[in-house]
């Protein structure tokens, strides 16, 4: 593997990438910049793809939320293509197939080189059975007044469409890395579930019932009209609750740490901490998870689209029996509760169905958040060599980068699997009994953990703003 990366790497060099800054971006311009591509974001998401017909299916219905793409629009993809490419990058890095050093210069423009390569990869395996397995179907109409009727010259544009978008979400997300705040596949998360969110809480359309999907409304015009509150809001007070006590639940974690304390080794009375979160991974492992489920569930419907039932049969974006519907996630009350719903499984299927989705995000978000940890440079050894570096060291120890590792060993790896296992069960907790605006719950989970970093991000570069030496310390410069 490590000779063919090497005849690559002429290739991995010359992947397409967004210049960095040559120095420190100020913080004004870091707002401007997300504000931007958050503007240009909302843009793309109401393109229309050309020429596809409108009775289209949409693969990633139930994963719409984590995908952070609008369906039938140019960014139908979302940010598919980026985390399949890093589950896949991930899994190959943690069984040592590809052996880079991502602490030299050199095997850190191989590995984004490489990243990058598979996201367009990614991007082309993800549009493509979009179009050959039925799911997007060009629209007729425009076939014959454009290309004589040739629906496959009108299939070839959507997926020239398809892939162009994927290819902006990608550069987006870089733009936001390099020049704006967080990162773009967390900052378009948060765009599309904040608008769900705010459907789910303001709407005043009616749709399944005589009143309004969204809460408030529908609280007021029930409330006005006499209306039985039990029938028509219990599931929405149900899942109102969910929402509120996912938010704080989610905000306690995030504030619940361990903090390694430090001393500089030079200068007397010059001290810090090292702190080691509870979800020390982030919750960027859990959507590794999610999107690894969709693309399972999007093999098993190009199969079934196609004729071939032997993983499962599909009802439009729904699996009904067969394998594929073991592995389908929970999403809602509506798939486990059948003593309430018509799901038209024996209680067994939906009990074992709900145990497979409980094992999958458990066993999930700890390996992927190892995974995580030791690709983003956040393992023992990583952290130990920043510290080493910054001139300091653990008080009482001595100054060795072997002891500091041997040290961050008793903390790092175990908090790590304990909050991997902590946001499966979080997430799991939450699909179980909905959230507002239809957004799943691992979709708020992420939403608001985001949401909360990027606020402690914000917070961090409005001090580095105001005592500038800071960044040199901490290495921002």
């Amino acid at each position: 593997m490590g000779n063919l990366l090497d005849r690559m790497e002429p290739l991995l060099a010359a992947m397409p990438a967004v210049k960095s800054p040559e120095g420190h971006v100020h913080f004004k311009n870091k707002l401007v910049w997300t504000a931007a591509i958050l503007l240009l974001y909302f843009f793309l998401t109401n393109i229309p793809v050309f020429g596809l017909d409108p009775s289209s299916q949409d693969t990633f219905l139930y994963f719409r939320a984590l995908l952070a793409g609008a369906s039938g629009s140019i960014v139908h993809l979302g940010i598919g293509p980026i985390v399949t490419a890093s589950i896949v990058l991930q899994l190959l890095k943690g069984a040592d197939l590809i052996q880079i050093d991502t602490s030299e210069a050199r095997g850190q423009i191989m590995y984004m080189g490489l990243q990058k390569l598979l996201i367009f990869v990614m991007i082309v395996l993800e549009a493509a059975p979009n179009l050959f397995g039925g799911f997007m179907r060009p629209d007729m109409e425009i076939a014959q007044a454009l290309f004589g009727g040739s629906a496959a010259a009108v299939s070839f544009l959507i997926f020239l469409q398809i892939c162009l978008g994927g290819v902006l979400i990608f550069l987006m997300d870089e733009v936001v890395t390099k020049w704006g705040l967080g990162s773009g596949v967390g900052l378009f998360i948060i765009a599309g579930i904040s608008q769900s969110l705010i459907n789910g809480f303001l709407n005043w359309e009616a749709v399944a019932d005589p009143y309004p999907v969204g809460f408030f409304p529908r609280l007021f015009a029930i409330g006005v009209s006499g209306g039985n509150y039990l029938q028509y809001f219990g599931a929405d007070l149900l899942a109102f609750v969910t929402t509120i006590a996912i938010f704080l639940i989610v905000v306690y974690v995030e504030s619940t740490r361990i903090e390694i304390p430090l001393a500089h080794a030079r200068v007397r009375g010059a001290r810090a901490r090292f702190p080691v979160k509870l979800i020390y991974a982030s919750v960027l492992p859990m959507i590794l998870v999610r999107v690894l489920q969709a693309n399972i569930q999007m093999f098993g419907m190009f199969l079934s689209n196609i004729g071939i039932t032997v993983l499962g049969r599909f009802e439009n974006q729904t699996p009904v029996d067969g394998l594929m519907y073991f592995l389908a996630p929970i999403n809602s009350p509506q798939d486990w509760m059948w003593w309430v719903h018509d799901l038209g499984h024996a209680p067994w299927e939906v009990m074992l169905r709900l145990g497979i989705d409980f094992t999958f995000m458990v066993v999930g978000g700890a390996v992927f958040a190892l995974f995580w940890v030791k690709t983003a440079g956040l393992d023992s050894s990583h952290v130990a060599r920043q510290i080493q570096m910054s001139g300091m060291q653990i008080p009482g120890y001595r100054r060795n980068t072997q002891v500091l590792i041997k040290y961050l060993d008793r903390y790092i790896p175990r908090v790590t699997v304990i909050g991997g296992v902590l946001i499966g069960l979080l997430s799991v907790f939450a699909n179980l009994f909905g959230v507002i605006g239809g957004v799943t719950g691992t979709g708020l989970l992420l939403t608001v953990s985001i949401t909360y970093r990027l606020y402690e991000e914000v917070a961090s570069e409005q001090i580095m703003e105001m005592y500038p030496f800071m960044r040199q310390f901490f290495g921002r410069e």
